[in-house]
């Protein structure tokens, strides 16, 4: 059988993560304890590799079977040299972009056993890229468009978003399935000020699976409802908090009424929230597959739920896990899986990718995945 070809564009950088020791602390440290202003802080080596979507869901998505196409740029510079060399490396990297004059974006990772992580970035040549930058040929050519972190791309915010939403038009016109993704945006940057409930409502018409993370979402279209979980949470994690019914499903609401055809809501260590659109408007999206998602007519409308996560083996980092939890849900839709086990893979990805420091070397064939669920694997 062929492999679905699929397009993975948008952001990519390389990610820098110092290895901490993993002694266990004495007492219950805060994370300032551990990286204290004016002292010197052990760790254990660097684990360096790829990072951003394009990275991390397209090389997911090869290794779960699709023939992924990867468009991204990236700066004449050693940085950018490592990243091609680390997608060639991965039989990928064809339609990369080599812009002179510009830096190639990275992040210092800051994973620190038992706390989440922090990222220092620099977006680099992301925020130059566009819709000129596709090759629109090969987008015509595939079943899937996928793209990732327009909230770090400067091109895809500014104006209203209007690089973004042609982009979208552009390729849905195609008649190919479209896919978005977000990341964290610095509330005090350029992006943080951008009106992203109004780029959303421009975009999502054109988007048919949309998955951002609830901080995300929220921060995009309900400010006071993300501040009030965060006061809930205090200094702890904002999922441990969190209520499925009264915080996350009105947000997917939202995103559905705007437009979108499927959303997938990814909560953390709670697990993922979907909610999918009436039949209708699902079956512009299967118009598109010319076959009913799941194989069953109306299998994927109108539906609603929330997949607690699986427990993982051990945590070194989450780095990569929402984008390759995003790469399993793709790739199984695209394989004719029905929803409900399209989700389940997609959150035994996401406790496999934590148990590595990079995105990829954790991740399980498909086969293995299910087996490890058919026999009970435990619920975090």
């Amino acid at each position: 059988m062929d492999k679905p070809k699929v397009v993975v564009a948008g952001h990519i950088c390389l990610d820098i993560t110092p290895v901490f020791p993993r002694e266990p602390a004495i007492g219950s440290p805060t994370l300032a304890d551990v990286l204290r202003a004016g002292t010197l802080t052990r760790v254990d080596g660097v684990d360096i590799h790829t990072g951003g979507a394009v990275a991390n869901t397209g090389l997911a998505m090869a290794l779960f079977g699709a023939d992924v196409s990867l468009m991204g740029k990236v700066g004449d510079d050693p940085f950018g040299s490592m990243v091609l060399d680390i997608l060639r490396d991965n039989g990928e990297g064809k339609g990369m972009i080599v812009s002179d004059g510009e830096r190639t974006s990275y992040s210092i990772v800051v994973a620190v056993p038992g706390f989440d992580r922090i990222f220092l970035h620099d977006p680099g040549a992301n925020d130059s890229f566009s819709l000129s930058d596709l090759d629109l040929d090969a987008i015509r050519e595939a079943r899937l468009f996928h793209f990732g972190y327009p909230t770090l791309m400067a091109r895809m915010f500014r104006n209203g978003g209007e690089e973004l939403v042609g982009m979208f038009r552009a390729v849905d016109g195609m008649g190919v399935m479209t896919s978005l993704d977000l990341s964290s945006v610095d509330e005090q940057s350029e992006a943080g000020r951008a009106d992203w409930a109004r780029i959303l409502a421009a975009v999502l018409p054109s988007v048919d699976f949309f998955l951002p993370s609830f901080e995300e979402l929220a921060f995009m279209l309900d400010r006071d409802a993300l501040r009030r979980v965060r006061s809930r949470a205090g200094s702890g994690d904002l999922s441990s908090v969190l209520s499925v019914e009264d915080d996350v499903a009105p947000l997917a609401e939202r995103a559905i009424a705007l437009g979108a055809k499927v959303v997938l809501v990814k909560c953390g260590a709670k697990g993922l929230y979907f909610k999918t659109a009436p039949q209708a408007a699902i079956g512009r999206l299967e118009a598109k597959t010319r076959k009913p998602l799941g194989g069953t007519p109306g299998e994927w409308a109108d539906r609603e739920g929330f997949e607690r996560s699986y427990a993982p083996e051990r945590v070194l980092s989450a780095t990569g896990a929402g984008d390759t939890t995003i790469a399993a849900f793709l790739a199984a839709t695209l394989e004719g899986y029905p929803l409900g086990r399209a989700i389940k893979l997609a959150a035994a990805t996401g406790a496999s990718c934590v148990e590595a420091y990079d995105a990829l070397s954790g991740l399980k064939p498909f086969a293995e995945l299910e087996a490890k669920i058919d026999a009970g694997w435990r619920k975090a």
